[in-house]
This record gives structure tokens, C-alpha cells and sequence, in this order.
């Protein structure tokens, strides 16, 4: 008995369809022959090794050069590990991975550049590359093969996976059985070899990572370069990572000779102290890093029936709840203003503790009342108006006094309703 399979998403049918339900494309559906039941073959035993008797020294950590990247992957990279690195077009994910090759013999394959545009990029960015092997080769299986004549490598960079192919899959590269059976072949070598490989990915237009899910599951280490591309600072992330933390978070300023690291938790807050309705500094901690940032929120008088709630930089869904709870327990008319918030540097909020900040934000754009300079909100709110700091705030509110800065958190506000009475007596 005959049946179709998707080319593109695996999706089967009986008979052929021209649309595939599955992903939308068409005429990718390709008829194949039901196989024959399958016979179990006796196979040798494998041999188990038991821990203890592992040599530790094969787990060593190789550090890349730069601190702020090597903080997120949890002191560098290990032998065999593959890094799946994605991010907006234009992020900066290639220019990264240039610079930490800097002090390390590598491999660079690349698919979307040419020899002369990774050389002429690599002088832009000050980086030597007399120790730099290079190869636009797109074959995996080629390149799997140069990689093991070489005789010392200490990393592979793969840019991208999406432009790698095997000739042993017939669809183009890119597609979803692509994309699954080149990192089927990179993860074994790079396991058994113990070379590194960091690998680029792109991402869909809704910023998740393209391809099938199950990229993320077979590396050993996801991370995401993020930030407004208008702005010059970039926010390097792990969402998994099998060989450390994933509560630890890259910061980098993108210049003309490349990415620069940012040390400073107030790097990205303005140095002029000015009073302004409608601004507030939050502090936040993203893992385990305290910072601090400028939160803006303008409030007009809508003309619409329905006013608008528009937020860049904190989650839309968090910005509704923090306005009905000011609605509530500030006494605000919020249904007949428009309602804008805005992250000063491009970088995304994720951590609640900037709650008590936005609403104080919101409160000083209402009512138009200026806050004193050096203020810094710390706490999460909670439904009844509660502020929540725990471990977390209290160690933002340390590293604020350290930098000078006055912390103002659940021991001097209690409530939201104590964001009024300071705003009011500021």
C-alpha cells in the first residue's frame, strides 16, 4: 500500500493532496511504498563504564576570551559541545562568534559569506586571522571530513545550519528533514572528536528559532542574541545549557570595531539626572545579575472608544495586569487615556521586579508629578497590591546602595499605595 509524506513537515496522508496541511506549501507531498515489517536483528552487547572512573580532565572548560560570553555558557565551552547560537538578522550573531575566536585555533564554515567578507570583517573587528581556517564549503559530510584531517582544532563554527546540507536528504537546505539529519551527524562527530562546534541558527518571524523542535532537545547549549537593533546594546541569553546555569545573562554595547562587554549594572541608565514626569529607574535581576534601567510611560487622553495600550520592551500581557491593579488600588481613571511604555536601550523586561517601577511610572505620567532623582523601584506586585521583593530584590537593593543609588522597595512601600504618597511628597 502506497502513502504520501510532506517533504518539508513529515505530515502523511493516503492520497495526494496539492496543499500540505501540514505546513501550507505545495506539491511536496511524495508518494512512498509501505516497507516491509522490519526483522529484529540480535545485537552485541554494549559496555557500561561507570562514573567514578571517568577521567575528569576530559571535562575541562575551554574559555572563549570574553567574559560576558563565557558567564552565560557557565565558565566556557567543554569538550564535544555543541552551541546553538540564534537571533534577529543583523543582531550581531557573526560578529560575535568572530571575536571569541580570537585566541583560538578554528574552523570557520560559512554559507551566507564569501572568503573576502568574513577577511574584510575580521580586520573591521581588529581579529587575527593567521590561526583562522576558512571554508564556504556546504556539504556536511565534506566538511565533516576536513574538519578530521586537521590535526589541532579548538572550535568549529558552523554559520549557518539552515545553508548546510547532506546529499543523502533530498530536499533543499533549510528544510525541516535538512536541518535535523545535518545536526544528526554534527553532535556524534563532535562528541566523539571532542571539538567544540557553535552553530548558528535563524530565526521565523515571530523570533523563535526556525526549524523543528527538536534542534533545541539534541544541543547540548541554546542561546539568543537579542536587542533592538536601533539601539547599540545586545542581551546574549541561555535557555538551556546541560553543562551550567541558565540564570546567568550576557551584555555587550555593539561599536564600530564590534561587540564591546558592559560591566556596569547602570551602563545603560542616562547620566543626566534630570527630573521628567513619567520616568522611573527600575532594578531588576536578570538571573543573577543586578540592573538597572530607565522605564517610560506616557499617558494621553484617548479619542478612541477602546484606548490603546502599546509597551516596547515589557511583556504586553504584564503591562494589562499592572494597569488594572493601578486602576484598582490608586483610584486611577485609566479607560480614558492612552497608555504607551518603553524600555530606554532596547532591552527586554522579564523580571517582575520591575512591576513596582512601571506602575511608578504610570502613576508620575497621570498625575504629572515629578520623582526624585537617584530612585530606584525594586519589587513585584501582586494581585491584591501587595510588594513582593525576596531573595532576588534584596540583593538588587544592595548592589543600589553600593552604586549611590536609594532603593525603594517593599520595607518603604508596603503597598502601591505607598508609590503615591511618595510621588505626592517628592
Amino acid at each position: 500500500m502506497a502513502y504520501y509524506i510532506c517533504s518539508s513537515c513529515q505530515f502523511g496522508a493516503a492520497s495526494w493532496i496539492g496543499k500540505c496541511p501540514g505546513c501550507g506549501e505545495w506539491n511536496t507531498l511524495q508518494q512512498k511504498k509501505e516497507e516491509s515489517r522490519i526483522t529484529q536483528k540480535k545485537a552485541s552487547p554494549t559496555q557500561f563504564s561507570p562514573l567514578k572512573k571517568i577521567d575528569k580532565t576530559k571535562s575541562n572548560r575551554q574559555s572563549m576570551g570574553m567574559f560576558e560570553f563565557d558567564r552565560v555558557l557557565g565558565g566556557g565551552v567543554t569538550r564535544g559541545e555543541v552551541v546553538l547560537l540564534s537571533g534577529e538578522p543583523g543582531i550581531g550573531k557573526s560578529t560575535l562568534l568572530l571575536q571569541i575566536i580570537k585566541n583560538n585555533t578554528a574552523i570557520y564554515v560559512s554559507g551566507e559569506e564569501s572568503l573576502e567578507q568574513v577577511q574584510h570583517r575580521a580586520e573591521r573587528l581588529h581579529t587575527d586571522i593567521g590561526h583562522i581556517l576558512f571554508s564556504d564549503e556546504i556539504n556536511i559530510d565534506k566538511i565533516l571530513s576536513g574538519i578530521e584531517m586537521q590535526k589541532k582544532t579548538h572550535l568549529v563554527i558552523l554559520d549557518s545550519i539552515q545553508t548546510l546540507y547532506t546529499e543523502d536528504v533530498e530536499t533543499p537546505p533549510g528544510s525541516i528533514n535538512q536541518i535535523k539529519e545535518v545536526m544528526n551527524r554534527v553532535i556524534p562527530f563532535a562528541k566523539k572528536s571532542g571539538v567544540p562546534f557553535l552553530v548558528i541558527g535563524h530565526v521565523t518571524k515571530d523570533g523563535d528559532l526556525a526549524g523543528p523542535k527538536t534542534l533545541e532537545h539534541m544541543v547540548d547549549c541554546v542561546l539568543s542574541l537579542e536587542g533592538d537593533v536601533s539601539s547599540p546594546f545586545r542581551i546574549l541569553r541561555s535557555s538551556k545549557n546541560r553543562f551550567g546555569s541558565i540564570d546567568e545573562i550576557g551584555v555587550f554595547e555593539m561599536k564600530e570595531d564590534g561587540l564591546h562587554e558592559v560591566n556596569s549594572a547602570t551602563a545603560l541608565l542616562e547620566d543626566s539626572q534630570k527630573k521628567e514626569v513619567g520616568k522611573a529607574i527600575v532594578g531588576i535581576c536578570e538571573g543573577n545579575r543586578p540592573m538597572f534601567l530607565e522605564v517610560q510611560a506616557l499617558a494621553v487622553p484617548t479619542t478612541l472608544s477602546i484606548p490603546r495600550r502599546v509597551a516596547k520592551g515589557i511583556d504586553f500581557n504584564r503591562i494589562q495586569l499592572l494597569i488594572a491593579i493601578a486602576k484598582k488600588y490608586l483610584n486611577l481613571k485609566l479607560d480614558s487615556y492612552d497608555i504607551y511604555f518603553n524600555v530606554i536601550g532596547g532591552i527586554r523586561i522579564t523580571s517582575p521586579l520591575a512591576d513596582v517601577g512601571i506602575i511608578a511610572a504610570l502613576y508620575s505620567s497621570v498625575s504629572s508629578k515629578l520623582m526624585k532623582t537617584k530612585q530606584v523601584f525594586i519589587g513585584e506586585v501582586g494581585l491584591l497590591g501587595e510588594i513582593r521583593s525576596g531573595y532576588l530584590g534584596k540583593k538588587t537593593s544592595s548592589e543600589a546602595k553600593r552604586l549611590g543609588l536609594n532603593p525603594l522597595d517593599q520595607k518603604q512601600l508596603d503597598s502601591i499605595r505607598g508609590i503615591q504618597k511618595f510621588i505626592a511628597s517628592s
